[in-house]
């Protein structure tokens, strides 16, 4: 089972992503600590001013003023005992708010000349939460504006700071072997991007180099293998034509002669593989396929015995090399020649941007999924050169067609469609 595909992101958006999200950690996680670190601080005043006014209560009694009460922020009662220091929340009535309020509270004991006191004092907290809060908006108000400007900076930035190496991507995506035209690389202040452009520079220097150096091999071992076969051939048909031939010997010579004759094909049609596969075919033209596939089919029909019947339905244009359009279909049509096991009819259609082959055959392709591979053969006995296919599909692959192929109805269909 194939493992599924890597979800793809761009780099500015997945730095983006980085930036927003580590700064919304941070913005929570310091929006919490300051609530709580100003709730505790505003607390502890709160507590401060309590003991100050307990505190400015004792000195007031001490110098005998007498009991007095502010309710409910100031109480002072007498008790026949003391008791421990009690420092809490309450919620009692305000008589100037005429509602319940939520206080903090600190009772404390005392005894002062001879007389003991309870002295309560309270602070409202409910403003002091108010505050908090107001604090806390205040501060997020300000971190989402230093984020919003933080942010856009820093994209900004990155841009400016990427864009080097995105237009040298962008070079690397318009590179061809088959051009001599020199990246035109953009520098950059960073140490890296200057590194990656010299050794981008280095890298396509020395594949050109390479592809040069291996194009021209190739044509030259075409070219020098051509004409030693050309030779042997003219040779063996001079012995064969001959009259000191028995019939074990000419039977051999001719075993050669169609050796020699599928080794020239051969060597013809792996130039030509190599040479769509290096992209050498740029005469780009309108081309009719249905008008090529039509002269194909009446020059096989002076040279071959089967039946071709053709069903054109629709034109069907395609812009490519006029040249290969011949070899495409010239290798769709030679293919179904050769497999068509019942020597029956071979049907071509041309319908709908689809160009289709069909010829007979007694069963579907053992493994279809090799039927475009070099020297792939289904039948080992069977004399080719196992190219055909696969320069059908490198033409397809070259012009962004698809083929495809099926075993509908007891026939083997090869399909070309074409997006024109």
């Amino acid at each position: 089972m194939a493992e599924a595909e890597t979800k793809r992101i761009k780099l500015i958006r997945k730095t983006s992503q980085t930036f927003l999200w580590i700064s919304f950690i941070l913005m929570l996680v310091s929006t919490i600590a300051l609530y709580f670190y100003v709730k505790n601080l505003m607390l502890t005043e709160v507590e401060e001013e309590l003991f100050s006014t307990k505190a400015r209560v004792e000195a007031e009694l001490s110098k005998g003023s007498g009991q007095f009460s502010l309710a409910p922020v100031v109480e002072v009662a007498n008790v026949a005992s003391l008791h421990a220091e009690i420092l809490k929340d309450t919620i009692i009535y305000d008589p100037s708010q005429d509602e319940m309020e939520e206080f903090r509270e600190l009772i404390s004991f005392k005894e002062i000349n001879g007389e003991k006191y309870k002295i309560t004092v309270r602070n409202l907290i409910v403003e002091s939460e108010d505050i908090l809060i107001a604090i806390i908006f205040s501060y997020i108000i300000i971190i989402l504006l230093v984020f919003a400007f933080l942010f856009y900076f820093n994209k900004s930035r990155n841009q400016k700071l990427w864009l080097p190496f995105f237009s040298n991507l962008e070079q690397m995506k318009k590179f061809s072997l088959s051009s001599p035209e020199p990246l035109q690389l953009v520098e950059s202040e960073i140490v890296e991007f200057h590194e990656l452009n010299k050794e981008i520079d280095t890298l396509t220097q020395k594949v050109r180099t390479d592809y040069l150096n291996l194009k021209q091999f190739t044509e030259n071992v075409s070219h020098e293998i051509q004409t030693p076969l050309a030779i042997i051939q003219a040779k063996i048909d001079n012995i064969i034509n001959g009259n000191n031939l028995n019939d074990i010997q000419y039977e051999h010579l001719t075993s050669i002669q169609k050796d020699i004759q599928r080794l020239t094909q051969m060597n013809k049609r792996l130039t030509l593989l190599t040479k769509i596969e290096n992209r050498q075919f740029m005469n780009i033209e309108k081309v009719s396929l249905t008008d090529v596939m039509a002269a194909i089919i009446e020059n096989f029909h002076e040279i071959s015995a089967a039946e071709i019947k053709y069903d054109r339905k629709n034109e069907i244009w395609a812009k490519m090399d006029p040249h290969l359009a011949e070899v495409l279909c010239t290798n769709l049509i030679s293919n179904a020649i050769k497999y068509n096991t019942e020597k029956g009819d071979i049907e071509v259609t041309a319908k709908d941007k689809l160009l289709s082959v069909s010829n007979y055959g007694t069963a579907p392709l053992s493994h279809p999924e090799n039927l475009y591979a070099r020297f792939y053969r289904e039948n080992e006995g069977e004399k080719s050169t196992g190219l055909g296919l696969a320069i059908v599909k490198r033409i397809c692959d070259l012009y962004g067609f698809l083929v495809g192929y099926e075993f509908k109805e007891g026939k083997h269909v090869f399909s070309v469609s074409v997006d024109t």
